[in-house]
């Protein structure tokens, strides 16, 4: 529903596709679209501050349209000047916490924003969103959920955790499975600010609504962004940016209320840390949350990604019973510039680290983290046991997994991670009859035959949902 710029080779191609919806778009209509990372392209712009592009061109080429480009990361856009004439940004708009306008020498805004500054865009385009009616606006959700559903299915996908629904996504959610066509089952975490939480947690508890299509159990926080923004969260700066250290994207005193409001009210907490200092601080909120209610057990709570940890963080994910929700995928996609974002020992020691986590006794999950990639768990799988980039080099091989602790994190710690494992994981008497059916044995096959394999039934509940053709 908006524009793919995943596969786009560079920005002048961006700027191209852009033009060209342009040229169809109503004057005065959004244009969005999402996938651009710069450090994929095979040029770097110029002109460009830290590989992002000036927004000149793009510009030119849609004056009479607001354009907004999410990086695939979802934790840095870019503008035109149209969007940054709505947002009211200026050379002297400040950054705001958490977030940094990305300016040139002179102190301009070049179109690119980081992490909460996103938001100064953002605002303009939910003004226009407000402008349709309440009708239009479920329409287009549901239409965006059909969607997402036949995905997933395509990819043999038939249960997901979707890390970040407003309560009015979660009653569309709710509607569609009480009435049987959710299709997939939704494991939802809340997205929404502690007033809100503190006034709905309890109308918000869910479980398994829909002959298990819907459970609602957890709340989702960010405490800082990406490593390829540089908005992941570190201990020291960046190799490459070494006036950063990457950003705190929500405060920490908010972060503790959020924990409070979460373990009081038997809720799971799972949140965004990416880089080893927000790792390290969500950990000592976790920890002491879990110190002032020792009478609470089996949280379970999560830190979605734990992708660069210090190593004196690596083992308390599995004293403190922490679940790593981690992406076997991102470490390949990722791999080819994390060493110079952060330098080879810091990378050695800490990027991507499953092997040493689980020999701390850390409960692992799979995901893909779509879209920031594409939603297809067998690319993942290949990535936890090869740990094999694009050019055919290995990124730290010793932390790869073997194929059935791959297995595991993908089926029955995913479950483990929902509270689910009673009902989904593996195959057994009791359990839903969810399955996927795959073109090529994955546990036995040769490494470089895994890439190649289709899903050719995806049955969810004991109903083929989906079959090649």
């Amino acid at each position: 529903m908006i524009l793919d710029l995943t596969r786009a080779k560079n920005w002048d191609e961006i700027v191209s596709i852009v033009a060209e919806a342009a040229r169809n778009a109503k004057p005065g209509e959004w244009i969005r679209g999402r996938g651009w990372h710069q450090e994929k392209w095979d040029k770097t712009p110029e002109p460009n501050v830290d590989g992002l592009p000036f927004h000149d061109a793009l510009s030119r080429m849609t004056s009479e349209n607001p354009v907004l480009l999410e990086h695939a990361s979802g934790h840095s856009c870019l503008a035109n000047a149209k969007a940054m004439e709505l947002g009211g940004i200026t050379k002297t708009t400040p950054d705001p916490a958490g977030g940094e306008i990305v300016r040139d020498a002179r102190g301009n805004p070049i179109g690119a924003f980081r992490e909460t500054a996103q938001g100064l865009i953002g605002r303009s385009l939910y003004g226009s969103e407000l402008k349709k009616t309440e009708a239009e606006r479920v329409e287009e959700e549901r239409k965006a959920i059909a969607l997402a559903v036949q995905e997933c299915l395509s990819k043999g996908i038939t249960s997901l955790h979707d890390a970040g629904a407003s309560f009015a996504t979660i009653d569309i959610y709710r509607e569609l499975a009480e009435q049987g066509k959710l299709g997939v089952r939704i494991y939802a975490m809340i997205s929404a600010g502690n007033t809100e939480l503190q006034q709905s947690l309890a109308r918000y508890r869910i479980i398994g609504a829909g002959q298990n299509h819907l459970t609602v159990r957890t709340i989702k926080r960010f405490i800082d962004g990406a490593l390829g923004a540089h908005g992941a969260w570190l201990l020291e700066p960046y190799a490459d940016l070494p006036a950063s250290a990457g950003l705190n994207t929500m405060a920490i005193d908010t972060l503790k209320e959020t924990a409070r409001l979460a373990i009081e009210n038997g809720f799971q907490l799972c949140t965004h840390a990416i880089g080893d200092r927000g790792n390290r601080e969500i950990l000592n909120i976790y920890e002491e949350a879990f110190a002032a209610h020792p009478e609470q057990k089996d949280l379970r709570w999560r830190v979605e990604h734990a992708q660069h940890l210090a190593p004196a963080d690596i083992p308390r994910f599995g004293r403190l019973g922490v679940i790593a929700a981690m992406q076997g995928v991102h470490c390949i996609s990722d791999g080819p510039w994390v060493v110079k974002k952060i330098g080879e020992k810091r990378a050695k020691e800490g990027a991507y680290v499953w092997r040493s986590l689980m020999e701390g006794g850390a409960i692992i999950c799979n995901g893909t983290d779509a879209p920031v990639e594409d939603v297809d768990p067998i690319p993942s799988f290949y990535a936890t046991v090869t740990r094999k980039m694009k050019d055919g080099t290995m990124f730290f091989p010793e932390q790869r997994l073997s194929r059935d602790e791959a297995l595991r994190t993908y089926t029955l710690n995913g479950a483990y991670a929902a509270f689910q494992e009673d009902l989904l994981g593996s195959l057994k008497p009791g359990k839903l009859a969810d399955i996927t059916v795959l073109s090529k044995d994955i546990m036995t096959v040769a490494e470089e035959e895994i890439p190649a394999t289709e899903v050719r039934l995806t049955i969810v509940g004991g109903q083929v949902l989906y079959q090649k053709n």
